[in-house]
């Protein structure tokens, strides 16, 4: 039987700053789901271990992809964390071997599987206790988060959330935590702030598809934020709303230019913000 689609699937460059977006991300998926703070800690703990791995072992000091997949139960949390490099020991299995990190993923998870994949790499599944957690629907026809090449740039960060809702605690996090790593001021990380939880909150009935795909650049004093997948015309149309509370009109105070794209049948709709001061 196929696995459901994961609720969230996050792609990011390996690197030691990244391993900071993936616990923004589980933090905000414990906001959705009024996961308790002990049990929040254990995960980010474990899921930390397993992507500091993937940073120190996965690529002999080179760079590439990490990608972390999160599948919420009833009363259940299950993370994937994934390499496609040299990726853990094959010893990874054998306790007289271990590393303390492998310990404490050990300890802190109800259960954990380390598999090569037949692609290479290595992947950790991890299943945590999450009392009161209620499951999710996962995105129907699944999630299309593009895999980072090893050569891709570390400042391009993917994520695919289903369902929408759970975008409304998740993306704001992360574009909050890649705005920080941008030296934006204060006020411009509110600005930032205020974008990600508008999109997330009024980018539903605009999308073709009940997921939100989105994709983050982050260079000094610039932030890029792409949305999709949008029904074609959705795009000019969200940058269009001009009403008092409308999503337009909080796109056209406070981001710099806007782009829309086509692709495979939808659009998308790329805002950049840069905070010069």
């Amino acid at each position: 039987m196929a696995e459901p689609p994961a609720n969230v699937c996050l792609s990011l460059a390996a690197t030691a700053e990244n391993v900071v977006l993936v616990r923004e991300m589980l933090a905000g998926v414990a906001d959705s789901i009024a996961l308790d703070a002990s049990h929040l800690n254990d995960i980010q703990t474990a899921v930390t271990e397993a992507c500091n791995n993937v940073v120190l072992h996965a690529y002999g000091g080179g760079r590439g992809p990490l990608d972390v997949e999160v599948w919420l139960g009833e009363q259940t949390a299950a993370v994937c964390v994934r390499d496609r490099g040299m990726g853990m020991s094959s010893r990874a299995d054998v306790g007289e071997n271990e590393g303390i990190g492998l310990h404490v993923i050990r300890t802190l998870a109800r259960t954990v599987r380390f598999d090569p994949p037949p692609d290479g790499g290595t992947l950790v599944d991890m299943e945590f206790e999450a009392p009161g957690a209620t499951a999710l629907e996962p995105a129907r026809g699944g999630m299309t988060t593009r895999t980072l090449g090893p050569s891709q740039s570390r400042s391009t960060i993917t994520a695919s959330i289903a369902p929408v809702a759970l975008a409304r605690t998740v993306l704001p996090r992360l574009a909050s935590a890649l705005a920080a790593r941008a030296h934006f001021s204060s006020d411009r990380m509110s600005d930032v702030q205020l974008l990600a939880d508008a999109l997330a909150a009024h980018a539903r009935p605009a999308l073709c598809r009940d997921r939100l795909d989105v994709g983050l650049e982050v260079q000094p004093r610039a932030l890029g934020l792409s949305v999709a997948p949008l029904s074609t015309g959705r795009a000019r149309g969200l940058l269009g709303e001009s009403e008092l509370a409308g999503l337009g009109r909080i796109i056209e105070k406070l981001t710099d230019r806007s782009e829309v794209g086509t692709e495979e049948g939808h659009e998308t709709l790329t805002l950049h913000m840069t905070d010069p001061h």
